[in-house]
């Protein structure tokens, strides 16, 4: 059985993290399935001008955060891992308090506690301390903050270019655990 990516796909700003990441595992043939929470559809419609339904271009599958019976809420489903690309804090403190009251929550869970990969894009600022202690908790459960933090030393000239870099580095990380054929390999964040 053919291994996917789970993404998830929450309300916070950074709409275009989400779509330009999509579309580079399709490119990379990565095959896809996606949550996407009712705010993260909101956000889309707002921020990219678009249907999130179109995002069903790039993903194999799409979940809303109601569909609790869908496989992400399985362990026994096999997923190469969860990248949630943008994470809002209430997603990350969702997850990092164990809250599996939607299907995006208890997809996070499963993948905590089957040892896959989980990585969150977290997009907020400033932060607090019940943010900070959030990610804390996400670490050491061995889980990844991979804060949707744009670099500018490739000097981007285009908000595109920002946007390609940060998921080029994201995907450089991830490279970790899957390989160019999609296939898992072990995590090495639970050592």
């Amino acid at each position: 059985m053919e291994k996917k990516l789970l993404v998830g796909i929450t309300g916070a700003s950074g709409a275009v993290y989400a779509l330009f990441f999509l579309r580079k595992l399709r490119e990379i043939s990565i095959p896809c399935e996606v949550i996407i929470t009712d705010a993260g559809k909101i956000v889309i419609k707002h921020e990219l001008e678009m249907d999130w339904r179109a995002l069903g271009e790039y993903a194999e599958k799409i979940y809303g955060e109601r569909e609790i019976g869908a496989p992400p809420a399985s362990g026994s489903a096999p997923y190469l891992g969860l990248v949630i690309i943008p994470c809002s804090m209430g997603t990350l403190a969702g997850i990092a308090t164990g809250q599996a009251r939607n299907l995006l929550l208890r997809a996070g869970d499963v993948t905590l506690k089957e040892k896959r990969p989980l990585v969150l894009v977290v997009r907020e600022a400033p932060l607090n301390s019940i943010h900070l202690q959030n990610m804390l908790t996400i670490a050491q459960a061995g889980g990844v903050i991979f804060p949707a933090m744009p670099g500018f030393y490739n000097r981007p000239k285009t908000l595109e270019e920002l946007v390609e870099h940060f998921v080029e580095r994201l995907l450089q990380f991830m490279s970790q655990f899957i390989d160019v054929k999609g296939n898992w390999k072990a995590w090495k964040g639970l050592e």
